[in-house]
């Protein structure tokens, strides 16, 4: 049977000021759990500060860029003084970048990079820096999920054009750094897995996107929930169905 999503666990949202993001948070806090919402200037994240309000005691809002090694280390000296002893059960590698635009002949060198800092190799040393932190497996407790937020854009079986290569490059590398992950992490009965969310309205997914974050953050919750022992290094839909490497 799947495992069942364990009550007021302490949650990890990167990216959290703003689309799926936001969504996650507001939904793990209605359910219940803790969440220690990360982004790169608090200050400014009002819907966030708004919500820290609303959850006293069960929202954190800390600054975060995942694509600067400094940042992250203070992320991850700062978060057992937020955690307080406890060890996450979910941590959302959400926080990405997408340059839109892009024509083949006019491929800027510094959005690659950008993207591959930001979608494959941030959340990749942000997880390797935050193992310690992550719950191990017990008897009658499953352990932590990673969640790396994918999309089908970075995957390779499905590509059948030239689109936003910066992005589609990022998250291929990004599925690779999860599957690598999940071997890493297997024996402590940590799982991790890769989620595409489907065309989202989000500020990223644009106007147009046939999808509302509520649905896409609540059906992808469902899946994160039903993932069973040793369901790991997988990339799945919203649906819970895989989706090609």
């Amino acid at each position: 049977m799947p495992q069942s999503v364990e009550a007021d666990r302490h949650c990890l949202v990167t990216g959290a000021n703003r689309g799926l993001g936001l969504e996650f948070v507001r939904q793990l806090l209605a359910r219940g759990d803790r969440v220690v919402a990360a982004c790169r200037q608090p200050g400014r994240a009002t819907a966030l500060n708004t919500l820290a309000g609303e959850y006293p005691g069960r929202l954190h809002v800390l600054p975060l860029d995942v694509a600067s090694a400094r940042s992250r280390d203070e992320l991850v000296r700062e978060l057992p003084l937020v955690l307080d002893d406890a060890r996450l059960g979910l941590l959302l590698n959400n926080a990405g970048v997408l340059h839109g635009g892009e024509r083949f002949g006019q491929v800027a060198e510094s959005d690659l990079e950008t993207s591959l800092r930001t979608n494959a190799v941030g959340p990749f040393l942000l997880t390797q820096a935050l193992a310690p932190l992550l719950a191990d497996a017990e008897s009658a407790r499953p352990g932590a999920v990673v969640a790396n937020l994918s999309s089908e854009i970075g995957s390779i079986a499905r590509r059948q054009e030239f689109r936003t290569p910066s992005y589609a490059i990022g998250k291929a590398a990004q599925n690779m750094g999860s599957v690598l992950l999940a071997q890493a992490l297997a024996s402590r009965g940590i799982r991790v897995v890769a989620l595409h969310p489907g065309w989202v309205r989000t500020d990223m997914g644009g106007a147009q996107a046939t999808l509302p974050a509520e649905e896409a953050v609540a059906e992808l919750l469902q899946v994160i929930g039903r993932l069973e022992a040793g369901a790991t290094g997988l990339f799945l839909d919203r649906h819970g169905q895989p989706v090609p490497w």
